[in-house]
Parts: C-alpha cells; sequence; structure tokens
C-alpha cells in the first residue's frame, strides 16, 4: 500500500462518556442488573462515577492537538453540563465537537442496545458516519497534558502503537497455574490484559502480544472496516453483551494487532503515560513531579479521581489546571 504524506493526514479524535449522575441512566442500567448498583457507594458506582473528567478531557485535546479535525463525543443520549461553552472553545480552533449518539454506531445493531459495556461501545466507533479514515480514541479520563503533533499518532499515515511485547498466559508457567488453580474469579472477572491477549490470537497471533496501557489508541478505519466486512459474526458477539464479558475482545488491541500483521504501524515501546489508580498522598505527588520534570510525558489517565480524598482531588485539579492555562 501507499505511503501518505504525514501532513496532508487527516485526524479525528473520539471518547466515550456516560453521566453516571443521570437519574435517568441509573434507573436504566439497574433494571438490567440482576444485583444492582448501589449509588450511595463509591466503591460500588466506581466505575460510572465522575467529576467532570469529561471536560478536561475535551479540552486538553482543543489545547495540545490543534490539527483535530473532529471531536467525536459518543454519549447514549446525554450531554455534558458544559457542552456549549467546549464546542465554542473548540470551534475557536477549528475544530468540530460532536454528539453521537449510541443509536447511530448500533445502525442495524439495535438488538444490542442499551449497552452499558465499554467493550461494546468502543467496537462500534468505527461506524461513526463523518469519521476519518484516521482517528484516535480516548477514553474519559485520559488526558493529554503536553503539545503533541500529529507523529505522536500517525508517522507516514501509519497508526503509532504505544505498547511492549509480551508472552501470553497461557505461556507463562505461573500465571497459568494460578489462573488453573486458584483464580476462582476468572470467569467473571474480566481481566484487561486476558482480553488484550485474546484480541491478539483473534488477529492470528499465538505467542506474543504487544500489551498497551491506558494512553490514546490510533486507528484506522479501513482495517475495521476489511475486517468486520470478512467477519461479521464476530462483530455480533462482540457487541451483543450489555456489560464485560470475558468472551469479548477489546477494538483497540484488535486493530494494533491487525496492523502489525500487516506490517503497517510504527511501535512506541515508550507510553509516554503518567497512570493513577490510587491516590495515596507520596505516590501521587512523585508522579506529578515526574511528569513535570519528564519532558517525553504525554498522557495523564486519572481512573477514579472520585475516590481519592477532597484534599488529593484539589492537588491534582490544580496541577492541571496549571497545565491547562500554562
Amino acid at each position: 500500500m501507499g505511503i501518505e504524506n504525514t501532513n496532508d493526514v487527516t485526524i479525528d479524535a473520539v471518547i466515550t462518556w456516560v453521566d453516571g449522575s443521570d437519574v435517568t441512566w441509573r434507573e436504566k442500567i439497574n433494571t438490567h442488573l440482576e444485583k444492582k448498583i448501589d449509588w450511595n457507594n463509591k466503591i460500588s458506582s466506581k466505575r460510572y462515577n465522575s467529576i467532570d473528567e469529561i471536560d478536561i478531557a475535551i479540552e486538553s485535546i482543543i489545547k495540545f492537538a490543534p490539527f483535530i479535525r473532529n471531536i467525536f463525543l459518543v454519549t447514549d443520549n446525554q450531554q455534558p453540563k458544559s457542552f456549549d461553552a467546549l464546542k465554542e472553545k473548540a470551534a475557536k480552533q477549528n475544530i468540530h465537537l460532536k454528539l453521537v449518539d449510541h443509536s447511530v454506531i448500533f445502525k442495524d445493531y439495535e438488538t444490542c442496545l442499551p449497552t452499558f459495556n465499554s467493550c461494546s461501545i468502543i467496537t462500534m466507533l468505527y461506524r461513526i458516519p463523518e469519521m476519518a479514515e484516521h482517528f484516535v480514541i480516548f477514553n474519559d479520563d485520559t488526558f493529554l497534558m503536553r503539545p503533541t503533533k500529529i507523529e505522536d499518532f500517525f508517522v507516514n499515515g501509519l497508526p503509532v502503537i504505544r505498547g511492549r511485547w509480551d508472552n501470553f498466559y497461557n505461556n507463562n508457567w505461573f500465571r497459568k497455574t494460578y489462573n488453573k488453580y486458584f483464580n476462582k474469579n476468572l470467569k467473571t472477572n474480566v481481566g484487561y490484559k486476558y482480553l488484550q491477549q485474546k484480541s491478539a490470537q483473534i488477529a492470528g497471533f499465538k505467542d506474543k502480544y504487544v500489551r498497551r496501557d491506558h494512553t490514546p489508541v490510533s486507528a484506522r478505519k479501513s482495517t475495521l472496516e476489511r475486517f468486520f466486512g470478512d467477519n461479521p459474526d464476530l462483530l455480533y458477539n462482540n457487541v451483543k453483551h450489555k456489560f464485560r464479558n470475558n468472551d469479548q475482545f477489546i477494538i483497540s488491541s484488535l486493530s494494533n494487532h491487525l496492523e502489525i500483521k500487516n506490517k503497517t504501524y510504527v511501535l512506541q515501546t515508550n507510553f509516554q503515560l503518567t497512570y493513577f489508580r490510587t491516590y495515596k498522598v507520596i505516590p501521587t505527588l512523585f508522579k506529578l513531579w515526574w511528569f513535570d520534570v519528564n519532558p517525553k510525558k504525554l498522557f495523564v489517565c486519572l481512573q477514579s479521581l472520585e475516590l481519592g480524598s477532597k484534599q488529593m482531588q484539589t492537588y491534582v485539579l490544580n496541577w492541571i489546571n496549571k497545565k491547562m492555562n500554562s
């Protein structure tokens, strides 16, 4: 295939988001759950809680990736409170901020709706009608915190894959033994690395896979269109689950490994990521300091920031605010 000129590549960004404070949506998800979510329990509801991180995600793209053409925000009939202001801010940078409802990307698959499964939703992102050939997938808790350029995501039209080669669990004697004899929750606890490996296997890899982390994902629409055109049953079987299931694959990993298989990729082993899962004082302060002193860092992922103390939330958000206004 031909190599494109990087400067001619049009890139869109897409973010999946849910407003977990929406009472209507809360009632909807609980009607489909055997074990209902206790919305007064932060731990029980942590996958759906937020402190308006979506505003940061959108603003970070506007500020640090001005080459983006469209930012598509994919939702279930919802809209952030600050959407109109964000849309206006994006327009000043010639970026179009657009809402895309699940009903649009699940056209002809309406029987799979409603869905509360990020794996299912992200699988369908390539079906956004106006999506560019080259697009970048963001989670709503993943932010750009330094200026980026096109080559951070695509080089000569080829996707930059951030990852490192690793062995499958089946080729790791310790993990294999642990899963067989000790992992009682293997069938119900859907592991991120496990689903990555399953995705690589679907693409034809048998021994090793490229393990990724919580960074933005560069993808090409035509790669996914060709694959699912040839494998329509795989598409349906992946999006039919309303909640995460170990039978699923992750579209980001599948897309990565399809590009690796075709030798149409650029591997970046430096994730350039600062990732938070907990917010203990010393580790959090160190991670933010290390981001500041390491100019190669580009991305910050704040998982479940609402579980941190009020003081830590304030500190982290002030740190972000300084980056956004510098």
